[in-house]
């Protein structure tokens, strides 16, 4: 299991880079301008706009596909740290009952108590190989990602009065189609999530319903280029977690577990009986 996990590490590795490398040929081989200035909207903004550019090129100018496998590139880019944060996550899940067991037996709030806690969930957290804000690291290299692909769409002429389908991708999507779309593979993701938690979990069950609202109200108020992106990172984000955090092989791992660890202690029960005789 360890090798395996070790070589879909390295796997995913290998094809971030070959997504960087693709995201950075379009940008060199695109021949347009894109203006900018300065480190921001002159390097950073400029070349995501010429990357897009030039992956839509490849398809005919089609600025919506070019969006769509430029989002794609991003979720491959960003897939060594969402294995990383899927691993955590499955690790922190698995310590949840002997946290809720220290908050038992910490129940009080003074400073003693509070400290003497602290201590003994970092040596959990050790001991369990956790690190507890491992899950923050993709949401933090996503956001300058979103603000970067909202400014090249808003300062890319191209971008902004390009067509997909029924929408222009720098107005809002009259239908909402794009919005409930992006939603509902949020909503998916997350249960998927939360079925392979280990005991539900009241805050964990809560996002789960609210993430997909916010979402769906936050791509009702954004031009639909970013609605597109949304709906096909989370779309990718559900195939994610359904081949590395597929929930129903967690609980047979789990149930085995729980098996083996049934079987031993009915071995030990008998080794007892057997040496009381």
């Amino acid at each position: 299991m360890q090798t395996l996990k070790k070589m879909f590490t390295m796997r995913s590795a290998i094809t971030a880079l070959v997504a960087l490398l693709i995201m950075i040929i379009a940008a060199v081989m695109y021949d347009g301008h894109v203006a900018g200035n300065g480190f921001w909207r002159g390097i950073i903004i400029a070349n995501f706009s010429r990357s897009i550019l030039g992956v839509s090129a490849w398809f005919g100018d089609n600025y919506g596909i070019g969006i769509i496998v430029f989002t794609l590139l991003i979720r491959l880019l960003i897939l060594p740290l969402m294995v990383y944060q899927t691993g955590s996550m499955r690790k922190m899940q698995e310590i949840g009952p002997a946290l809720k067991k220290l908050q038992e037996k910490y129940s009080s709030r003074n400073p003693e108590t509070m400290q003497a806690m602290q201590a003994e969930q970092k040596q959990l957290y050790k001991d369990a190989g956790v690190n507890p804000f491992a899950s923050f690291i993709p949401l933090i290299v996503q956001m300058p990602i979103l603000i970067a692909l909202y400014t090249a769409i808003r300062t890319t002429k191209l971008l902004e009065t390009g067509t997909f389908f029924w929408v222009q991708l720098g107005d809002r999507d009259p239908y909402f189609i794009l919005p409930i779309l992006a939603a509902l593979f949020t909503f998916a993701s997350s249960y998927l999530v939360m079925m392979g938690q280990p005991e539900k979990n009241g805050m964990t069950t809560s996002m789960t319903y609210i993430m997909p609202i916010m979402i769906f109200i936050f791509a009702i108020s954004v031009p639909s280029a970013l609605s597109l992106y949304w709906v096909i990172s989370n779309a990718f984000q559900v195939a994610q977690t359904w081949t590395i955090q597929n929930p129903f092989e967690i609980r047979r791992e789990r149930e085995a577990k729980k098996e083996a660890e049934r079987a031993k202690q009915r071995a030990m029960r008998k080794a007892v009986r057997r040496h009381k005789r």
